[in-house]
Protein backbone atom coordinates (compact mmCIF):
# COMPACT_ATOMS: atom_id res chain seq x y z
CA UNK A 1 0.00 0.00 0.00
CA UNK A 2 2.84 2.27 0.54
CA UNK A 3 4.12 2.37 -3.05
CA UNK A 4 0.37 3.36 -3.92
CA UNK A 5 0.53 6.53 -1.75
CA UNK A 6 4.06 7.48 -2.98
CA UNK A 7 2.66 6.79 -6.31
CA UNK A 8 -0.47 8.88 -6.40
CA UNK A 9 0.94 11.30 -3.60
CA UNK A 10 3.88 12.45 -6.10
CA UNK A 11 1.55 12.48 -9.04
CA UNK A 12 -1.27 14.72 -7.28
CA UNK A 13 1.48 17.21 -6.04
CA UNK A 14 3.55 17.59 -8.89
CA UNK A 15 0.70 17.17 -11.53
CA UNK A 16 -1.72 20.29 -10.43
CA UNK A 17 1.02 23.05 -10.10
CA UNK A 18 2.71 21.96 -13.84
CA UNK A 19 -1.02 21.95 -14.90
CA UNK A 20 -2.05 24.97 -13.44
CA UNK A 21 1.47 26.42 -15.12
CA UNK A 22 1.48 24.25 -18.74
CA UNK A 23 -2.86 24.45 -19.21
CA UNK A 24 -2.22 28.15 -19.83
CA UNK A 25 0.09 28.31 -21.33
CA UNK A 26 -1.42 25.83 -23.88
CA UNK A 27 -4.52 27.86 -24.36
CA UNK A 28 -2.16 30.86 -25.18
CA UNK A 29 0.34 29.60 -27.24
CA UNK A 30 -1.55 26.90 -28.66
CA UNK A 31 1.21 24.52 -28.78
CA UNK A 32 0.56 21.05 -26.79
CA UNK A 33 4.21 20.16 -26.29
CA UNK A 34 4.87 22.01 -22.98
CA UNK A 35 1.88 20.47 -21.68
CA UNK A 36 2.70 16.92 -23.22
CA UNK A 37 6.25 17.18 -21.73
CA UNK A 38 5.03 18.25 -18.35
CA UNK A 39 2.73 15.59 -17.91
CA UNK A 40 4.95 12.56 -19.26
CA UNK A 41 7.90 14.06 -16.28
CA UNK A 42 5.62 13.93 -13.74
CA UNK A 43 4.52 10.34 -14.34
CA UNK A 44 8.18 9.28 -15.30
CA UNK A 45 9.11 10.19 -11.37
CA UNK A 46 5.97 9.03 -9.98
CA UNK A 47 6.88 5.15 -11.29
CA UNK A 48 10.87 5.68 -10.27
CA UNK A 49 9.69 6.91 -6.57
CA UNK A 50 7.18 4.09 -6.35
CA UNK A 51 9.83 1.63 -7.06
CA UNK A 52 8.38 0.89 -10.35
CA UNK A 53 10.87 -0.26 -13.59
CA UNK A 54 10.47 -0.25 -17.43
CA UNK A 55 12.25 -2.31 -19.41
CA UNK A 56 12.09 -1.93 -23.07
CA UNK A 57 13.10 -3.80 -26.33
CA UNK A 58 12.71 -3.29 -30.30
CA UNK A 59 12.61 1.00 -30.08
CA UNK A 60 15.20 0.54 -32.57
CA UNK A 61 12.56 -0.59 -35.01
CA UNK A 62 10.40 2.88 -35.09
CA UNK A 63 11.52 5.89 -37.33
CA UNK A 64 10.58 9.02 -35.19
CA UNK A 65 8.99 10.71 -38.26
CA UNK A 66 6.74 7.86 -38.89
CA UNK A 67 2.87 8.56 -37.06
CA UNK A 68 1.81 5.04 -36.08
CA UNK A 69 -0.92 2.97 -34.54
CA UNK A 70 0.92 1.33 -31.62
CA UNK A 71 -2.08 -1.72 -30.41
CA UNK A 72 -1.00 -3.23 -27.19
CA UNK A 73 -2.60 -5.73 -24.46
CA UNK A 74 -3.92 -4.51 -21.46
CA UNK A 75 -3.16 -6.59 -17.90
CA UNK A 76 -3.04 -3.72 -15.61
CA UNK A 77 -4.17 0.34 -14.62
CA UNK A 78 -0.26 0.82 -14.75
CA UNK A 79 0.00 -0.13 -18.36
CA UNK A 80 -0.78 3.70 -19.68
CA UNK A 81 1.00 5.58 -17.44
CA UNK A 82 4.30 3.07 -17.79
CA UNK A 83 3.69 2.27 -21.85
CA UNK A 84 3.33 5.94 -22.73
CA UNK A 85 6.46 7.84 -21.26
CA UNK A 86 8.55 4.99 -23.43
CA UNK A 87 7.05 5.39 -26.52
CA UNK A 88 9.72 7.69 -29.17
CA UNK A 89 6.98 10.15 -30.02
CA UNK A 90 4.02 12.33 -28.60
CA UNK A 91 0.67 10.13 -29.13
CA UNK A 92 -2.97 10.59 -28.99
CA UNK A 93 -4.61 7.63 -26.98
CA UNK A 94 -8.15 5.77 -27.24
CA UNK A 95 -9.82 5.61 -23.37
CA UNK A 96 -13.10 5.67 -21.85
CA UNK A 97 -14.62 8.94 -22.03
CA UNK A 98 -15.22 9.36 -18.77
CA UNK A 99 -11.85 9.92 -17.81
CA UNK A 100 -12.22 13.26 -19.58
CA UNK A 101 -14.54 14.08 -16.45
CA UNK A 102 -11.56 13.90 -14.08
CA UNK A 103 -11.18 17.47 -12.77
CA UNK A 104 -7.73 19.00 -14.14
CA UNK A 105 -6.69 15.71 -15.79
CA UNK A 106 -9.42 15.36 -17.99
CA UNK A 107 -9.42 18.75 -19.10
CA UNK A 108 -5.39 18.02 -20.00
CA UNK A 109 -6.30 15.10 -21.88
CA UNK A 110 -8.54 17.08 -24.00
CA UNK A 111 -6.13 19.32 -24.95
CA UNK A 112 -3.64 16.43 -25.84
CA UNK A 113 -5.99 15.29 -28.37
CA UNK A 114 -6.70 12.21 -26.68
CA UNK A 115 -9.78 10.38 -28.66
CA UNK A 116 -12.91 9.06 -25.89
CA UNK A 117 -14.58 5.93 -26.46
CA UNK A 118 -18.20 4.95 -25.51
CA UNK A 119 -18.50 1.68 -24.98
CA UNK A 120 -22.53 1.61 -25.86
CA UNK A 121 -21.61 -0.76 -28.65
CA UNK A 122 -23.62 1.53 -31.19
CA UNK A 123 -22.15 2.14 -34.69
CA UNK A 124 -22.27 5.90 -34.35
CA UNK A 125 -19.72 5.84 -31.51
CA UNK A 126 -17.36 3.31 -32.99
CA UNK A 127 -16.97 5.53 -36.14
CA UNK A 128 -16.87 9.20 -34.21
CA UNK A 129 -14.06 7.35 -32.82
CA UNK A 130 -12.34 5.82 -35.48
CA UNK A 131 -12.69 9.37 -37.43
CA UNK A 132 -10.67 10.69 -34.63
CA UNK A 133 -8.19 8.47 -34.79
CA UNK A 134 -7.97 9.21 -38.35
CA UNK A 135 -7.75 12.92 -38.05
CA UNK A 136 -4.82 12.71 -35.46
CA UNK A 137 -2.90 10.30 -37.75
CA UNK A 138 -3.14 12.49 -40.82
CA UNK A 139 -1.82 15.58 -38.59
CA UNK A 140 1.12 13.66 -38.16
CA UNK A 141 0.16 12.41 -34.22
CA UNK A 142 0.78 8.20 -33.76
CA UNK A 143 -2.18 6.94 -31.89
CA UNK A 144 -2.21 4.16 -29.05
CA UNK A 145 -5.01 1.36 -28.30
CA UNK A 146 -5.34 -1.22 -25.88
CA UNK A 147 -6.78 -3.29 -28.30
CA UNK A 148 -8.25 -6.01 -26.36
CA UNK A 149 -10.48 -3.24 -25.45
CA UNK A 150 -10.15 -3.37 -21.43
CA UNK A 151 -7.91 -5.15 -18.98
CA UNK A 152 -7.79 -8.91 -18.52
CA UNK A 153 -8.65 -10.23 -15.15
CA UNK A 154 -6.19 -13.13 -15.33
CA UNK A 155 -3.24 -11.63 -17.37
CA UNK A 156 -4.49 -14.15 -20.56
CA UNK A 157 -4.98 -12.43 -24.09
CA UNK A 158 -8.49 -11.56 -24.77
CA UNK A 159 -10.18 -10.98 -28.16
CA UNK A 160 -9.24 -7.96 -30.03
CA UNK A 161 -12.10 -5.36 -30.80
CA UNK A 162 -12.41 -4.50 -34.65
CA UNK A 163 -12.41 -0.59 -34.25
CA UNK A 164 -8.50 0.12 -34.38
CA UNK A 165 -8.03 -2.20 -37.94
CA UNK A 166 -10.83 -0.51 -39.26
CA UNK A 167 -8.44 2.61 -39.30
CA UNK A 168 -5.58 0.59 -39.99
CA UNK A 169 -7.14 -0.21 -43.27
CA UNK A 170 -8.51 2.97 -43.79
CA UNK A 171 -5.52 4.96 -43.61
CA UNK A 172 -2.83 2.34 -43.97
CA UNK A 173 -0.99 3.67 -41.52
CA UNK A 174 1.74 1.27 -40.00
CA UNK A 175 0.63 -1.06 -37.23
CA UNK A 176 3.38 -1.88 -34.15
CA UNK A 177 2.15 -4.79 -32.25
CA UNK A 178 3.17 -3.97 -28.77
CA UNK A 179 3.79 -6.15 -25.50
CA UNK A 180 3.69 -5.49 -21.95
CA UNK A 181 3.30 -7.71 -18.69
CA UNK A 182 4.58 -7.50 -15.62
CA UNK A 183 2.12 -4.89 -14.09
CA UNK A 184 -0.85 -7.51 -13.90
CA UNK A 185 1.42 -8.15 -10.31
CA UNK A 186 2.20 -4.71 -9.77
CA UNK A 187 -1.74 -3.00 -9.71
CA UNK A 188 -4.48 -6.21 -10.48
CA UNK A 189 -7.58 -5.02 -11.78
CA UNK A 190 -9.97 -4.59 -9.17
CA UNK A 191 -7.64 -3.21 -6.59
CA UNK A 192 -5.54 0.30 -5.98
CA UNK A 193 -2.94 -1.56 -4.53
CA UNK A 194 0.49 -1.42 -6.34
CA UNK A 195 4.03 -3.36 -5.76
CA UNK A 196 7.18 -2.27 -6.60
CA UNK A 197 8.07 -4.26 -9.87
CA UNK A 198 9.37 -4.38 -13.27
CA UNK A 199 7.64 -3.95 -16.52
CA UNK A 200 8.40 -5.44 -20.08
CA UNK A 201 7.52 -3.14 -22.88
CA UNK A 202 8.45 -4.85 -26.25
CA UNK A 203 7.92 -2.91 -29.69
CA UNK A 204 7.59 -5.30 -32.23
CA UNK A 205 8.52 -4.90 -35.90
CA UNK A 206 6.03 -2.48 -37.59
CA UNK A 207 3.05 -3.88 -39.52
CA UNK A 208 1.96 -2.73 -43.22
CA UNK A 209 -1.50 -3.18 -43.59
CA UNK A 210 -1.62 -2.82 -47.40
CA UNK A 211 -0.26 -6.28 -47.64
CA UNK A 212 -3.04 -7.66 -46.09
CA UNK A 213 -5.81 -8.66 -48.06
CA UNK A 214 -8.37 -8.26 -44.73
CA UNK A 215 -8.87 -7.00 -41.47
CA UNK A 216 -8.88 -10.17 -40.19
CA UNK A 217 -5.75 -11.38 -41.38
CA UNK A 218 -4.69 -8.06 -40.04
CA UNK A 219 -5.84 -8.83 -36.80
CA UNK A 220 -4.23 -12.61 -36.83
CA UNK A 221 -0.99 -11.20 -37.01
CA UNK A 222 -0.89 -8.77 -34.96
CA UNK A 223 -2.42 -10.76 -32.12
CA UNK A 224 0.66 -13.32 -33.18
CA UNK A 225 3.08 -10.74 -32.99
CA UNK A 226 2.14 -9.13 -29.43
CA UNK A 227 1.67 -12.67 -28.26
CA UNK A 228 4.98 -13.69 -29.19
CA UNK A 229 6.58 -11.12 -26.30
CA UNK A 230 4.53 -12.12 -23.80
CA UNK A 231 5.21 -15.45 -21.09
CA UNK A 232 3.51 -18.42 -22.36
CA UNK A 233 1.12 -18.79 -19.90
CA UNK A 234 -0.30 -14.99 -20.86
CA UNK A 235 -0.71 -15.88 -24.60
CA UNK A 236 -4.36 -18.26 -24.33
Amino acid sequence: MIAAIVLFSTWILLGIPAALIAIPWTLISRDIRPLYGCGITVVRIGLRIAGIRVRTEGREHLDLRQAYIFLSNHVSNLDPPILIPVLPQRVSVFLKRSLMKIPILGYGMRLAGFIPVDRDGRVESAKESADAAMRVLAGGISVLSFVEGTRSRDGRLQPFKKGPFYVAMDTDAPVVPVSIYGTETMMKKGSFRVFPGTAHVTFHTPIIPRDYATREDLMDDVRTAIASGLPEWMRA
